[in-house]
């Protein structure tokens, strides 16, 4: 579902919005709610470009447990489009920034130098952290200089400011998965995400450990991205030129027509016939898509979710994954013959916004990876009755005429919490929606209990830190905060929404 901005205004116009879409006839259907935009540069051809690898940022220095580390965020000028250069936000000038790849229980603290002309906040996502090094969107990393663009909020309460550098502190006290870092500044998360400053943040234990999966050069990240580019190569994206926030027909969110992995349009890589393992995650703006290969028998056999391990590994034929959202699966290049092209496809677009990316298999060769019937043991969880039971709307507009989107009616305010949430106390949540809403929740990870009242989807499974909630849909998870008290934010990850207010606070205590 790709809606108008005219469309959108005269369905959120009604008083009862999941009603209302449901009587205009949107369906629940995989869809976008996003709008186009066009590149003004030449598109590359497809799968001529070698995949690349983020490298693994290594430690300036370990002691007693802890690992340091140093980035630079700065801007870097990178060849993305054939012939063309790119001015990136990058964090050490990458895009995607370096991959951080740490051990459970061993903290990790990270130097983040801002020599960029705007100010930055980074957040961790799927961390569990301190709320001092959570992100909160008004702890600015101010730049260096004196000079910066675009310094609004820096005077405004509630927010810890910082020029040139910010430490941050990460326990990584939690299960090996897949979690990634990138910038939460208030009101301006969009571009600044858009121009680059994302990265990955993996986390290994003894339990994935002991497991045969696959290694080495068959573990590889696929960080998909659709970007917009002007004529001259740089990002294109419509913000507004007198302050934060995106031109009216783009705040449904942001599409692009390239697509990206790992920083680079439609690329190819060569496989073995053996098992590969993909840590893929959407870091799309508002994209959403559903992953599928193009011939074949092959299947999806997912082994985690945003929060590490399943239980037991399950079959997709293709993948439905919202922004935010990590899926780690094992594709098997066994049952191919050397010369075999398969394409990754999304299956929610068509034309090249259709295609990902291409596997080439190359040669033959031993394999003694496998995928075993149990992946983890999980502790036992609570009968839901009985908890304590919270609602979360996502809705666009208040009664009062806020234009963006709100949370229980409410656009963001940093001075308000929605909730107070006790510590080591089970809850359940509902995340009611009228369009899509990827829901992410700081700090903890839930498990969805129901979907639209039913059971969880076939997406579902896992510990998951944000889950894809379709149109006029009600999601019910079951959540336990531990640790840490202090502010955390609860928000959409289609990041215009979260820029146009859609985020609501709320207190460990």
């Amino acid at each position: 579902m790709s809606m108008s901005r005219r469309t959108f205004l005269a369905v959120a116009g009604g008083t009862g919005l999941a009603g209302t879409l449901t009587n205009c006839g949107l369906d629940t259907s995989p869809g976008q709610t996003a709008e186009l935009l066009r590149s003004g540069a030449p598109l590359p051809e497809a799968f001529k470009v070698p995949l690349p690898i983020p490298p693994v940022k290594k430690p300036i220095r370990t002691a007693a447990g802890v690992d340091y580390y140093r980035v630079v965020q700065r801007q870097a000028d990178l060849e993305i489009l054939p012939g063309l250069k790119t001015p990136v936000l990058g964090y050490d000038g990458l895009l995607p920034g370096p991959t951080f790849d740490v051990r459970s229980g061993r903290t990790t603290v990270i130097e983040q130098v801002n020599q960029l002309a705007v100010p930055t906040v980074v957040h961790l996502h799927g961390g569990h952290t301190p709320a001092s090094s959570d992100g909160w969107p008004l702890d600015l990393l101010m730049p260096n200089g004196e000079h910066h663009e675009h310094a609004g909020h820096h005077n405004m309460p509630g927010g810890d400011v910082k020029t040139g550098s910010r430490t941050y502190t990460y326990p990584n006290t939690q299960r090996a998965a897949t979690l990634w870092y990138h910038d939460h500044r208030m009101d301006y998360t969009a571009p600044q995400v858009y121009r680059g400053l994302f990265g990955l943040h993996l986390i290994r234990d003894a339990e994935e450990d002991a497991l045969q999966l696959p290694g080495g050069d068959r573990e590889i990240p696929l960080v998909i991205a659709d970007r917009a580019f002007a004529a001259d190569g740089s990002f294109l994206y419509p913000a507004l030129k007198d302050g934060p926030g995106v031109e009216p027909e783009y705040m449904e969110g942001v599409i692009g027509d390239v697509i990206l992995v790992n920083g680079a349009p439609w690329p190819v890589l060569e496989v073995d016939t053996a098992l590969y393992r993909f840590r893929i995650l959407n870091a799309s703006n508002a994209r959403r898509y559903e992953l599928a290969l193009s011939n074949g028998p092959a299947t999806f056999v997912q082994i985690g979710s945003d929060g590490g391990l399943l239980g037991a590994p399950i079959e997709h034929q293709t993948l439905v994954i919202a922004p935010a959202e990590r899926f780690d699966v094992v594709l098997d290049f066994s049952q191919y013959q050397p010369g075999t092209e398969l394409t990754l496809l999304n299956k929610l677009d068509g034309g090249r916004a259709g295609q990902v990316m291409r596997f080439k298999v190359t040669r033959k060769v031993t394999d003694d990876s496998f995928v075993p019937e149990k992946l983890s043991s999980y502790a036992p969880l609570p009968e839901p009755g009985g908890l304590v039971h919270r609602t979360w709307r996502f809705r666009r507009g208040d009664a009062n005429g806020h234009e963006g989107w709100t949370i229980n009616g409410k656009p963001f305010d940093p001075e308000v919490m929605q909730a107070q949430v006790k510590l080591d106390q089970y809850e359940v949540w509902s995340f009611a929606t009228d369009v899509h809403h990827p829901v992410h929740v700081h700090l903890a990870p839930f498990q969805v209990l129901r979907r639209g009242g039913s059971k969880p989807g076939p997406y579902d499974a896992g510990w998951k830190d944000t889950v894809d909630v379709r149109p006029a849909e009600v999601v019910d998870v079951l959540i336990k905060f531990s640790s840490h008290k202090g502010k955390y934010l609860i928000h959409c990850h289609n990041l215009e929404h979260e820029d146009m207010a859609m985020m609501a606070g709320f207190e460990t205590i």
